[in-house]
């Protein structure tokens, strides 16, 4: 491996290891209760949370966590279950039925500490009043293919949700609710990450049947006359039930980013954090990034290379083709063609979870001979990427990056080294 391809792979290490459960989770440990302590929550970071809350935790606790199909890892007081992402499962709506459980009855004494990590919308599934889990999971598939943004998303997940959007805290009133975030989503809004289970939501069912339509997405009639009626509105800022809720931030996307950006900086090559909340197609957002790489390698605007752009965020796809995703290789197919083997730049764009899209790919690299290559396969870039093909290209290619489950999430790290050469 090259050395701009082992220094941009060293950053995205860098960044997941800064969102390590066991890095940030102990400092952010509430007050025990005098009553019981009862942990639950939802995410692809979630078991590893309750291993490293259960290991810091002085007194007794139980509880029960549900995170994605690979991620579960072992516990002595906290069970552990897996169910399915990004599409729930019956496995989820089980672990939601008893996590309800877990937490009914219970006295102003007692302590409730909430684990949400990013991937907890789909894991931690209660359909609202009348819907089904097939109600659930078609809209879901239909709002990942639209091109919707993440907020957009977990809005109409609130909505058509039983548990999500402060729900779940109100059914822990009166007792303490302590809710221990990783951020996944831009902006930090706790209410976007895992749907909010554990705050108030100050969007409508209105605003959740604007989205539907906005994306033409085919509403059952069920869905319809829960959102038309107001019955699947969510907790609203000021409700009494939320009155002794608390949330900390443990992990952020910029958290991450800027643990990367020390190794470039270690390594003597400047680098510059761009954003940590980028959004937008992922193809549209690699021609950027592709016309911000070549003004800097051409005229040194508005950096001078050598130097490495990082940024953050959670870029969308709108699926027109039959290739396998995700939104990370997506973003760097783009960037490469749109560089079209431009002397001196090279890339990599990961999911710090591990899973880019429905594949157990974190992402890829992206090297000036990377068309090349697939042109002597007889891979056609133009044509894989109009197939939202990016995980078919990278791996023929060899270039795919594979790190396992990484039991953290903070989203999509992208980094574009500009060496001083042309």
């Amino acid at each position: 491996m090259g050395i701009h391809r082992t220094l941009l792979r060293r950053m995205f290490d860098a960044a997941v290891a800064a969102a390590q459960p066991s890095a940030c989770l102990p400092l952010h440990l509430p007050e025990a209760p005098k009553g019981r302590t009862i942990v639950i929550g939802a995410g692809k970071a979630s078991a590893e949370m309750a291993r490293v809350f259960e290991r810091h935790w002085p007194g007794p606790l139980e509880g029960l966590v549900v995170t994605r199909y690979g991620y579960a890892v072992p516990c002595e007081r906290i069970a552990i279950v897996e169910a399915a992402h990004p599409v729930p499962d019956a496995a989820g709506l089980e672990a939601a039925r008893r996590i309800r459980a877990l937490v009914t009855g219970l006295t102003e004494d007692d302590l409730v500490v909430c684990l949400v990590s990013g991937g907890g919308s789909a894991l931690l599934v209660q359909p609202g009043e009348g819907l089904t889990l097939e109600n659930k999971q078609a809209i879901n598939r239909a709002l990942l293919a639209s091109g919707a943004t993440i907020s957009e998303m977990n809005c109409v997940r609130r909505h058509l949700s039983a548990i999500k959007g402060g729900k779940l805290a109100a059914a822990c009133w009166p007792a303490r609710v302590v809710t221990l975030l990783m951020s996944d989503v831009p902006g930090d809004d706790p209410v976007d990450i895992a749907s909010g289970p554990t705050v108030a939501d100050a969007t409508t069912c209105a605003d959740a049947l604007a989205i539907l339509r906005r994306y033409a997405i085919d509403i059952p009639p069920q869905v319809l006359a829960l959102l038309e009626s107001g019955a699947g509105e969510s907790i609203k800022p000021g409700d009494p039930r939320l009155a002794r809720c608390e949330t900390r931030m443990i992990a952020t996307p910029q958290r991450a980013l800027e643990a990367a950006a020390a190794v470039a900086r270690e390594a003597g090559v400047a680098v510059h954090i761009l954003g940590d909340s980028i959004e937008g197609e992922a193809r549209d957002v690699g021609i950027v990034m592709a016309g911000i790489a070549r003004q800097v390698a051409r005229w040194s605007q508005p950096f001078s290379p050598p130097c490495i752009l990082v940024s953050g965020g959670e870029t969308t796809v709108t699926v027109r083709g039959k290739g396998r995703g995700g939104r990370n290789v997506e973003f760097l197919l783009a960037l490469g063609v749109a560089l079209d083997g431009h002397t001196g730049i090279h890339a990599i764009a990961c999911d710090t979870d591990g899973v880019d899209g429905a594949e157990e790919i974190a992402g890829a690299l992206l090297d000036p001979g990377s068309l090349e290559r697939a042109r002597a396969l007889g891979i056609k870039p133009r044509d894989s990427l109009a197939d939202n093909d990016g995980h078919g290209f990278f791996q023929a290619l060899g270039d795919s990056v594979v790190c396992g489950p990484t039991l953290t999430n903070v989203n999509d790290f992208r980094a574009i080294y500009v060496d001083a050469a042309d």
